[in-house]
């Protein structure tokens, strides 16, 4: 089976920072594009940011200059450095990643159980 698992939410004061991670865990074959996303109460799903096995990045036009993604591939975890932060910035924010597990012939898409980032003065 495979588990991801977030970490680093918070509280946080308007333009502070918070750095967010996500570590995948499991007989893992193969992780390939990463990335976040957020749920804030009352409003849809938003996908923040993503990266692929490369190092290739793409952003919400929300979050463009405040948020960086990354990743380290030898610990099979992505990281989400927030910057800047806003109170419209507040959700939950989850994780998910595209992984091949070893023996499978497919890739799946997992996703992590979310962490609370609230920002508020």
């Amino acid at each position: 089976q495979v588990q991801l698992v977030e970490s680093g939410g918070g509280l946080v004061q308007p333009g502070g920072s918070l750095r967010l991670s996500c570590a995948a865990s499991g007989i893992i074959f193969k992780t390939n594009t990463m990335g976040w996303s957020r749920q804030a109460p009352g409003k849809q799903s938003e996908l923040v940011a993503g990266i692929t096995s490369g190092g290739s990045t793409a952003y919400a036009d929300s979050v463009k200059g405040r948020f960086t993604i990354s990743r380290d591939n030898a610990k099979n975890t992505v990281y989400l450095q927030m910057n800047s932060l806003k109170p419209e910035d507040t959700a939950v924010y989850y994780c998910n990643a595209d992984i091949r597990r070893v023996g499978a012939q497919y890739e799946f898409d997992y996703w992590g159980q979310g962490t609370q980032v609230t920002v508020s003065s």
